[in-house]
């Protein structure tokens, strides 16, 4: 099919990929649309499910269900495929089932011509960035991670209601490995300018206990869905939105992606959710924040967790140059 504008190619029409692709219909972020999932029969009839609701979408969009050949020309590959987190399962356990899948899905995409920007949701999230970075040899710039941008939107919204403050006035970071050892960075959250800490202090009817609440809320948010609905897709959805709008329109935006370290925040050669400039080229910069003692003790836990998971897949070999 002719090029036409801005394309994103999705691979994987599952619980996430599909309601990333409605969220990319409803709020008219691209031209093209293509879907690409092992299930064709699926792939296949969310485009015609899609196609449908073009009569009440903000502007058109051009959507088929399509091949690893559309690839060549895509702005965007956005990776959604993979084995799901099930009850009782961390995400770092899925990292064997979806390592395996990411080596296909990568070389087919390269094969491809294809020479954008890959965005990675799959879990272990921050281990298949790195990977989808080492199987393509694209620049470690223009292989993003969703890391943390989930987490620190559920923050935002817990803080939000917590302070009775709307969620987008609320400024906090959740950073590190999406997963377990994640951690919040209070040293810098904020409302409206006001510390979140100096708010406890002035204000009786706060009290710091409830912070550790609402983090560890946060951080277990995704155990919690699953065990009512047996997966998480919509919040995700709506972060994968953001994150292709910040880069097809270049807005230079601040996210917390899963993001390349090459010495910031201590550590290299690791892909790890931080606050990040995103645009048009992928990430333009890191933006390191001053962390207190305590959090960059268990900022340099995450990355050894992670770091520990990547070694028996990649060792410290360099990257293809």
């Amino acid at each position: 099919m002719a090029h036409l504008g801005k394309r994103v190619v999705l691979i994987g029409t599952g619980f996430v990929g599909s309601s990333y692709a409605f969220a990319l219909l409803n709020q008219g972020v691209t031209e093209e649309l293509v879907l690409i999932d092992v299930n064709q029969e699926k792939a296949e009839g969310d485009a015609m499910d899609l196609n449908h609701g073009l009569p009440f979408s903000p502007s058109p969009t051009k959507i088929w269900f399509g091949d690893y050949r559309d690839c060549e020309n895509a702005d965007l590959v956005v990776i959604t495929a993979g084995a799901n987190q099930k009850p009782g399962e961390t995400r770092l356990d899925l990292v064997h089932k979806n390592m395996k899948i990411f080596e296909s899905i990568v070389s087919e995409v390269m094969k491809s011509g294809f020479n954008g920007i890959f965005l990675v949701a799959t879990n272990p999230v921050d281990v298949l960035t790195y990977a989808t970075w080492k199987f393509s040899g694209l620049p470690h710039e223009r292989v993003i991670g969703s890391g943390t941008i989930l987490d620190t939107a559920r923050f935002r919204y817990l803080l939000g209601q917590y302070f009775q403050v709307d969620a987008r006035n609320v400024h906090a970071y959740i950073i590190g490995e999406h997963g377990d050892t994640e951690l919040p960075v209070w040293s810098h959250a904020d409302i409206g300018g006001k510390a979140v800490t100096e708010f406890i202090r002035e204000r009786k009817q706060y009290k710091q206990e409830d912070l550790e609440t609402i983090f560890a809320n946060v951080r277990d948010a995704a155990y919690h869905i699953i065990e009512r609905k047996g997966a998480t897709y919509y919040g995700i959805a709506m972060g994968l939105a953001r994150l292709t709008k910040a880069i097809l329109q270049n807005e230079n935006s601040v996210l917390t992606v899963s993001a390349y370290l090459n010495g910031e925040y201590g550590h290299a050669d690791i892909y790890i959710g931080v606050p990040a400039i995103v645009n048009r080229g992928g990430i333009r910069e890191i933006v390191e924040l001053k962390l207190s003692e305590t959090e960059k003790a268990k900022f340099s836990h995450s990355a050894t967790v992670l770091k520990n998971v990547l070694n028996p897949f990649f060792g410290n070999k360099a990257h293809p140059s």
